[in-house]
């Protein structure tokens, strides 16, 4: 575990004063500030639990006139600012600035509006994602993107992280279904951005707002697309000798232009942790188990089903059944939704890295990260939404042991350096954060990196909003070795720091 020291910024712990305190204290309602050690603890990091840092004061809006005046006093007064929905972020994104202000927009929780007609809702930051679809339910609707947290995350945090899930293959991820949102900026201005309406002129600022994660406006409020629900779905479950017949396999149905909603692989020992765990009878003698599913009108499933099954036995498949009945799909579905906890049950601790590679280079990279595990003496789980190629590999060591952290945390760098040199990315979901900062300069050159800076610049002009997220030094990648040395120059000077 790391207490990382607070970021340097235009600020410090003389800006919260005694004055800012009880003017922050008269913004927001009753027991909507927490300043005790205890209170205060329970926000010190997000699901990543590996970095910790304990704000100097939790505040806890309820509209978002509270969220403007926050906003502009701690803009006023040149405090940090950090965002969080439920926190259940994997990238230490909302963790805390130790002389800051830790912003919880947790009840912001109103669905405001549902217009079933245009297939829209209108819904506060707070609102979490399944309750989405389950207010739009009565009218035959829902809200497509499903992390795995969806049954806590926010939607406020799902666009900070623009965030995916099982059927973002298909659907798309949480950029592809918002149409409008209402920021808060720094100085307390609600700026609209997007329309309910249609594609709105201008610059695409809707896009970067996506996976800015709260660095360049605080997300209050947003309209989301709805779609409705499918008329027909199957689910097949099929079973690979090897993980990398399973990895071509992916590969094989997207080539043939079949888009499943989902298409999701867990290699051997995630099924077998599964298995342990709640005992159903999965089979635990294949190499990876991939489960793909077929939704749309009753002609499309059946059609899109015989392709499939056809292209599975043409790579191998040793085991296949499939699933039209709804507590039967559930059931095929659950050995997926078990696999984080059941992973988790066998070792101290835990590292679920996030990257994202060519569906066609998934069987060499799937390779490639065992050869890693297996020089740093580690295992490593891999369950992971294959059909888009973003890879989950879950790390598995003892902090408590020396030396275990230290390799844990080089085999996840390895590991996105790797999806970097294949063509991916190193990131598919779960965002820079804190977790990703020293990866970022294998992926993006140091004019990049600045450019970078410089929209944050535009809209943030002190960094005080999520300060030490995302953006690297350049000192600190000429330390890695890697910008000086793969791009041989640093760009402009005269931006400043955070």
């Amino acid at each position: 575990m790391y207490l990382l020291e607070p970021t340097m910024v235009a600020t410090s712990s003389a800006n919260v004063t005694p004055g800012f305190l009880r003017t922050l204290a008269t913004y927001l309602p009753t027991e909507g500030l927490i300043l005790d050690e205890a209170g205060r603890r329970a926000y010190e990091c997000d699901a990543l639990t590996l970095f910790r840092c304990l704000p100097r004061v939790v505040a806890i809006p309820e509209s978002i006139d509270q969220v403007q005046a926050v906003l502009r006093l701690c803009h006023v007064n040149r405090v940090p600012v950090v965002a969080r929905g439920a926190g259940t972020g994997l990238s230490g994104g909302a963790m805390p600035h130790a002389e800051g202000v830790l912003l919880n927009l947790s009840r912001l929780d109103a669905t405001l509006e549902i217009d079933p007609v245009r297939r829209l809702a209108r819904v506060s930051a707070g609102v979490r994602n399944l309750d989405i679809s389950k207010a739009a339910e009565p009218y035959g609707l829902y809200f497509a993107p499903d992390p795995s947290s969806q049954v806590a995350s926010t939607l406020g945090g799902n666009i900070a992280e623009n965030a995916g899930g099982v059927h973002c293959l298909k659907y798309g991820l949480t950029v592809n279904n918002v149409v409008a949102v209402t920021l808060v900026t720094i100085e307390g201005e609600r700026l609209s951005i997007g329309t309910p309406q249609g594609e709105a002129p201008g610059f695409d600022l809707l896009a970067l707002i996506h996976g800015s994660e709260g660095m360049l406006g605080v997300v209050v409020e947003a309209w989301v697309e709805l779609l409705p629900l499918p008329q027909d779905k199957q689910v097949l479950l099929a079973g690979f000798a090897e993980v990398t017949d399973c990895a071509d396999a992916v590969a094989a149905i997207i080539a043939a232009g079949v888009v499943p909603a989902g298409l999701e692989l867990m290699d051997r020992a995630a099924v077998i942790a599964v298995e342990e765990m709640v005992q159903q009878g999965w089979p635990c003698d294949l190499g990876a188990l991939l489960i793909c599913e077929l939704d749309g009108s009753e002609a499309e499933v059946i059609d899109q089903s015989k392709q499939v099954i056809n292209l599975l036995r043409c790579h191998g498949v040793d085991y296949l059944e499939s699933a039209t009945d709804v507590a039967e799909q559930a059931r095929i579905w659950s050995v997926r939704k078990a696999a984080f906890p059941a992973i988790a049950r066998l070792a101290p601790d835990t590292l679920v890295m996030d990257g994202s590679v060519p569906r066609r280079r998934l069987a060499a990279v799937l390779t490639r990260i065992i050869a890693l595990a297996e020089a740093e003496g580690l295992r490593v789980f891999n369950t992971f939404h294959a059909g888009d190629g973003n890879i989950h590999p879950v790390i598995l060591f003892d902090s408590r042991i020396e030396g275990e952290l230290t390799r844990a945390e080089d085999l996840g760098h390895a590991i996105l350096k790797l999806c970097v040199e294949e063509g991916g990315s190193i990131t598919g979901e779960h965002g820079v954060g804190a977790e990703k900062i020293d990866a970022m300069c294998s992926q993006f050159t140091a004019v990049e990196l600045r450019q970078f800076e410089a929209m944050k610049l535009a809209f943030d002009p002190h960094g005080l909003l999520n300060p030490g997220k995302q953006f690297p030094t350049l000192n600190r990648c000429a330390e890695l070795g890697q910008l000086h040395v793969r791009h041989g120059h640093f760009p402009h000077p005269e931006l400043p720091r955070f």
